[in-house]
C-alpha cells in the first residue's frame, strides 16, 4: 500500500518540477554507485579509520594524507554502523542527493540549467560515484549559498558551513576562504549591511562566528601540513615552483579551462594559449556578466587567483581538484542573485551600459554551452562506469571469496594499489614494501618501493623464516615477468577488466622449490 502510494505520487509530478529531477538523480545515483568498483583512494581512508590502533594514531595517520578531518570522522561514525565499505557508498550517495536537491530547489537558475547542471560531469559523476571527501564541497558550498540571507541577523549559520567546508579538503579550504573574505569584505565595505546586521543580532554572535572560522581554519591548516618525514609532498615531488613558467602557468589556466568544458590541453604552445585564452575570455564575460553585484565579482576574482595560485605553484592536480574552479563559478552566479545592484564598478572602470547589456544577453549562451559540456561529460563518465569497471578490485575480491583463498597467506604488491582489496575482504597483507603486514598505505619514511626480483626474494626468505609453510598466493599490479630459482611460481587468473590500468590484478600461487 505505502509502495503504491509512493509510485502514484511519483507519477503525479510535473516533469518541469525539481522533484522530478531529484528522484531520477536519486535512482540512477543508487544504480550507479552500487555498480561502481572501488578503488585505492577510495578505500584507503576506510582501511585507516579501520585499522588505526587508537585515535590519536588516527589523528597522525591522517596527517600523511593531505586531508582535513571531517571525511575521516564520518567514516568512524560509519563504521561503528557497519563494518562494510559499502555504508560508505551509501553515504557518499546521501550527501551526492542532498547537494543536488538544496541545488534544484534554491538556487537561482531556470529549470533546464538546473537539469544540465544535476547530471553533469561532477554532480553525476565525480562527485557522485566516487567515494571521497569531495562531494562535501559541493554540499557545504550550496547550503551556504542556500542560507546565505540569514547573515542579515547571524553569521552563526554560515560560520559553521564555512567550517565543516573547510575541512573537507585542501581545495575545499580555498573555496572556504573566499566565501569569507567576501563576507568580510561586504561587512567592512557595506555600511548598510552592518548597520541592519548589528540592529538585530546578539551580541555575541559576531565574535562567535568568527571564532567559529579561525578555529575551523587552524585545525584543517594543522592536519593537512604533511609531517617531516612524509614524502608525498600534495602530489608534487619537486615542493613549490617559485620561479616564472609561461608553459606551467599556461597549463594551469588549461585547468581553469578543464574544469569549465572537461578537456585538458596536451603540452603544445598551440594548444596551451587556446586554451588559457579561452578560459580567460570566460573569466571577462563572468566578471562583466557580475558587475553591478561587486561582492559576487570579488567572490569570482578571489576564489580563482587562490586555487590558480596553488595549481602553479604546488599541484596541478585531477578533475577532482580542479573542479572547484567550476563550484566558484556557480557559487558566484548564485549570490549573485542575491545581492543588491550597485553601480560602484561600472562607473569605477568606465563599463559602458551597452556593453553591459551586451554581456547579459550573450553570457546566457556560453554558461549554457559550459552546462552542455558537463552533461556529456556527466553521462560519458556514469555511463562508461556501468560497463567498464573502475577498477578491478571488487572482481578480484569476489573470486579470492568464491574460491576460498582469503584466508591463504597473501603477499600482495604494489601496496598502493592493493587498499581496494584489503578493504573489500577485510583483511590485511604481507607488503614487501613495508616489510610486513598491512593494509592502508601511507606515503612516509620507512616504506621502500621494490621491484619484482625483491618481491620474490622476499616471499623466499618468508618460506625460510615458516612464516608460509606450504604455499603462498601473491597479487600483484602488473604481470609478473621475472622467475626465482628457489620458488616454483603457478599463474591462477587475471583481472585487467578496468578503467584504472593500476588496478589491474594479477594472482600467482608460489611453492618452495626450485623453479625448473
Amino acid at each position: 500500500m505505502l509502495a503504491k502510494k509512493v509510485i502514484n505520487r511519483i507519477s503525479s509530478l510535473s516533469f518541469h518540477s525539481p522533484w522530478f529531477i531529484i528522484i531520477i538523480f536519486s535512482v540512477l545515483g543508487f544504480i550507479g554507485i552500487i555498480n561502481h568498483s572501488m578503488w585505492r583512494d577510495e578505500l584507503n581512508p576506510w582501511l585507516i579509520v579501520r585499522d588505526s590502533e587508537s585515535f590519536g594514531d588516527l589523528i597522525a595517520n591522517i596527517r600523511y594524507e593531505g586531508h582535513p578531518v571531517l571525511w575521516y570522522f564520518s567514516l568512524v561514525f560509519l563504521r561503528n554502523i557497519a563494518d562494510n565499505p559499502l555504508i560508505m557508498q551509501i553515504f557518499h550517495l546521501t550527501i551526492a542527493i542532498f547537494s543536488v536537491s538544496i541545488f534544484c530547489l534554491y538556487s537561482p537558475f531556470n529549470y533546464l540549467q538546473k537539469f544540465l547542471f544535476t547530471f553533469g560531469y561532477f554532480s553525476f559523476y565525480e562527485y557522485l560515484l566516487i567515494s571521497r571527501n569531495y562531494a562535501f564541497s559541493m554540499l557545504f558550498v550550496f547550503a551556504f549559498c542556500a542560507v546565505f540571507s540569514s547573515r542579515k541577523i547571524t553569521y552563526i549559520y554560515l560560520a559553521v558551513l564555512l567550517g565543516l567546508l573547510a575541512n573537507s579538503s585542501a581545495y575545499a579550504l580555498f573555496v572556504s576562504f573566499s566565501l569569507s573574505l567576501t563576507l568580510l569584505a561586504e561587512f567592512c565595505f557595506d555600511s548598510e549591511h552592518r548597520q541592519q546586521y548589528f540592529s538585530q543580532t546578539q551580541k555575541y554572535d559576531l565574535f562567535l562566528s568568527v571564532g567559529i572560522i579561525i578555529f575551523s581554519f587552524l585545525l584543517s591548516i594543522y592536519i593537512i601540513m604533511p609531517p617531516v618525514d612524509s614524502y608525498l609532498h600534495g602530489g608534487l615531488d619537486d615542493g613549490w615552483l617559485i620561479k616564472l613558467d609561461i608553459r606551467h602557468f599556461l597549463r594551469s589556466m588549461g585547468r581553469l579551462f578543464g574544469s569549465y568544458f572537461l578537456i585538458l590541453p596536451k603540452q603544445k604552445w598551440l594548444d596551451l594559449s587556446i586554451c588559457a585564452g579561452i578560459a580567460l575570455f570566460i573569466i571577462i564575460l563572468t566578471v562583466i556578466k557580475l558587475a553591478k553585484k561587486p561582492f559576487s565579482v570579488f567572490l569570482y576574482i578571489v576564489g580563482n587567483c587562490i586555487i590558480l595560485a596553488f595549481t602553479y605553484l604546488r599541484f596541478s592536480g585531477g578533475p577532482r581538484h580542479f573542479g572547484h574552479f567550476y563550484l566558484i563559478l556557480i557559487a558566484s552566479l548564485w549570490l549573485g542573485s542575491q545581492y543588491q545592484e550597485s553601480s560602484f564598478l561600472i562607473n569605477k572602470f568606465h563599463i559602458k551600459e551597452k556593453l553591459f547589456t551586451l554581456v547579459q544577453k550573450r553570457y546566457h549562451i556560453a554558461f549554457m554551452l559550459i552546462l552542455y559540456a558537463h552533461l556529456f561529460g556527466g553521462l560519458y563518465g556514469f555511463t562508461r562506469d556501468l560497463f567498464i569497471p573502475f577498477s578491478a578490485s571488487r572482481e578480484t575480491a569476489n573470486y579470492i571469496q568464491k574460491t576460498q583463498l582469503k584466508q591463504e597467506f597473501i603477499v600482495a604488491s604494489r601496496d598502493a594499489n592493493m587498499a581496494a582489496l584489503s578493504g573489500y575482504l577485510n583483511r590485511k597483507f604481507y607488503y614487501p614494501e613495508l616489510k610486513k603486514m598491512g593494509s592502508f598505505t601511507l606515503f612516509k619514511q620507512g616504506r621502500i618501493p621494490v621491484e619484482q626480483a625483491e618481491i620474490l626474494e622476499q616471499i623466499y626468505s618468508l618460506f625460510k623464516s615458516e612464516v608460509a609453510t606450504k604455499r603462498i598466493l601473491l597479487i600483484l599490479n602488473k604481470e609478473l615477468k621475472l622467475t626465482h630459482n628457489n620458488l616454483k611460481i603457478s599463474p591462477i587468473k587475471n583481472f585487467d577488466r578496468a578503467w584504472i590500468d593500476s588496478e589491474r590484478y594479477y594472482l600467482y600461487w608460489v611453492y618452495e622449490g626450485n623453479s625448473q
